[in-house]
């Protein structure tokens, strides 16, 4: 009689932790593979388009071979190529490294001065409760000067970021309304993320955008988005499993990588 009555209490228990523990999260960073991994040249996609369509509406990263900076907003995917203009992402392009999350601001402030780029990480820095959380940011509004980079497809075998980067691409844009999309990670994550600001821009027409190198603000909109939780998924690509992720320099910049 004891096993019968508590029987469906115990079905019902079991089906509520089966539900939390499929029910989608929000406040979550999800990231694949490590910043470490993709400055050693690491750049076969593991991640799948749909994957991190699952996990966020929101974020940023690169593609197979190093092909352009990835900018997701709302839920659509861009890629900014080479050439500094945007494209659509097909579904089956592989993607080597991508942090995303389901933006939802926990605060947002109104920045009405000119600020460069340092002067305005600086300025959001003063603006976060804490530099020991992981943040989701997003800036939109008026910029008088943006300045990015886009990096050219990669070809195998591939060469070390620094190396790939000296055939980067700078664009400028002068009096330009868009967004940067990105992240503040805090230092204890340098191995595994950009600590300090990572951002990538696109404009409001969806044409132009790139990696953040510099700007200069008019109006525009700071939200943030803080995310306590972290998850990481790793390659199982021989060329991951066989880095030596030890012998790299510390302290990645996001303006070099």
């Amino acid at each position: 009689m004891l096993k019968n009555k508590f029987y469906p209490f115990l079905v019902l228990s079991l089906l509520v932790l089966f539900g939390c523990c499929h029910t989608q999260r929000r406040d979550v960073l999800y990231q694949a593979s490590t910043i470490q991994a993709l400055s050693a040249g690491d750049y076969d996609g593991q991640a799948s388009l749909g994957w991190l369509k699952e996990h966020g509406d929101f974020g940023i990263g690169t593609f197979q071979g190093l092909d352009g900076e990835m900018v997701v907003l709302r839920g659509i995917f861009y890629q900014v190529k080479a050439d500094g203009r945007v494209y659509p992402v097909r579904r089956s392009s592989g993607i080597p490294f991508a942090q995303v999350t389901f933006f939802d601001a926990d605060k947002t402030f109104f920045v009405d001065r000119e600020l460069n780029y340092a002067d305005l990480t600086w300025y959001l820095d003063k603006l976060l409760s804490s530099k020991n959380m992981f943040y989701a940011v997003k800036v939109s509004g008026m910029f008088k000067y943006v300045k990015t980079r886009s990096v050219p497809k990669q070809s195998q075998p591939y060469p070390r970021l620094d190396q790939a980067l000296k055939d980067q691409k700078v664009f400028e844009f002068h009096d330009i309304r868009g967004t940067m999309v990105g992240w503040r990670s805090p230092q204890y994550a340098e191995k595994i993320g950009v600590p300090g600001y990572h951002m990538h821009f696109i404009s409001e027409d969806k044409r132009r955008g790139g990696h953040v190198l510099d700007c200069l603000t008019g109006i525009v909109k700071a939200e943030f988005d803080q995310t306590a939780d972290f998850y990481l998924s790793l390659p199982d690509n021989p060329e991951f499993l066989e880095l030596d992720l030890g012998t790299l320099a510390e302290g990645i910049d996001a303006k070099k990588i």
